[in-house]
């Protein structure tokens, strides 16, 4: 074989195994059979076990209120979930008031907001769960990253407003994933029965946070990977890894936004919170939690998490 033809069965061997890693990857994270929790867990990083006793106390306390599963239709066909749980008291202000929760990447309608279900019941708020697409007791095959849901937490609020009445004041409340999703759905044109957006280790877009995951845990450079998954992306699950970015859409913002997300995360790096609280053009604040990691900002220091909640609701 001649120098060409070493050439050539190089940079065809070169091709095949950016192929077969970009497959790799795409398969572990964008789609819903192979994005396994306890993976997503274990990268995170976050010591859940110092906190089962509160959780399970919490999780008593949730499933024993009255509550409902609810079913409605996405933008492009899919059959999601939600659980409803309406107010177990009055709110103090003789309001009617609902935080929508957007779970995180890999988790369920009934998982992340727990622990925050002690916050919201006992001041009057109903909570809805939506379950992200291609998650729980929603359909999809492939994950939606945000990208994809907030186009499905448009027809969670028109949902609220429609089985609650006009009058509803709605709080929308993300973490992780869910955190980006609410961040992106701020620069939509949102009813104006949304007052508030609170986004918990929210990232900016799936590129950005997966070019740092490939870096920080599989010690990979992001490119021939994430240009691979961009092209793969959008001919399966319809959209780019960069075309929704949160730091871009919090410009566009009307509502206000508060901003939390723990110091000590590795797995959404805490300055994809300070780049996307500088870019937001509405009212804002912004909690930095000392020493928690990835999601762990309300039980790592549950009195200056509630404070921050209270300050902004009142200034609401």
């Amino acid at each position: 074989m001649g120098a060409l033809g070493v050439g050539i069965a190089v940079a065809g061997g070169l091709v095949a195994a950016a192929a077969a890693e970009t497959a790799y990857f795409y398969s572990r994270t964008m789609i819903r059979q192979q994005a396994k929790m306890e993976r997503t867990v274990k990268m995170a990083g976050t010591d859940w076990s110092q906190y089962t006793g509160f959780l399970t106390e919490r999780k008593k306390f949730m499933m024993a209120q009255p509550h409902e599963d609810v079913y409605q239709t996405s933008f492009d066909g899919l059959k999601i979930h939600a659980a409803y749980f309406p107010p177990i008291k009055e709110d103090a202000t003789g309001k009617k008031r609902v935080v929508i929760c957007f779970h995180g990447y890999t988790s369920a309608s009934l998982q992340d907001f727990t622990g925050l279900t002690g916050y919201y019941f006992p001041r009057g708020f109903a909570m809805l769960h939506p379950d992200a697409r291609a998650h729980g007791s929603s359909e999809g095959k492939y994950i939606g990253f945000g990208c994809l849901d907030r186009k499905d937490a448009l027809k969670w609020i028109d949902w609220v407003i429609e089985h609650c009445g006009a009058d509803v004041e709605i709080l929308l409340h993300g973490i992780s994933m869910g955190g980006a999703t609410v961040l992106m759905a701020s620069g939509m044109e949102l009813p104006p029965q949304v007052k508030g957006i609170i986004s918990d280790c929210g990232f900016t877009s799936p590129k950005e946070v997966f070019t740092h995951v490939l870096k920080t845990m599989y010690h990979l450079p992001s490119f021939p990977v994430m240009q691979g998954t961009n092209l793969v992306n959008r001919k399966l699950a319809g959209y780019g890894m960069d075309e929704c970015n949160a730091s871009r859409e919090v410009a566009k913002a009307k509502v206000p936004i508060l901003f939390i997300h723990g110091e000590k995360d590795t797995f959404v790096p805490v300055w994809m919170c300070r780049k996307m609280y500088e870019s937001c053009a509405s009212k804002k604040k912004m909690l930095i939690v000392e020493g928690a990691a990835h999601g762990e900002s309300y039980y790592k220091n549950t009195k200056q998490y509630e404070q921050a909640l209270d300050e902004f609701l009142q200034e609401l």
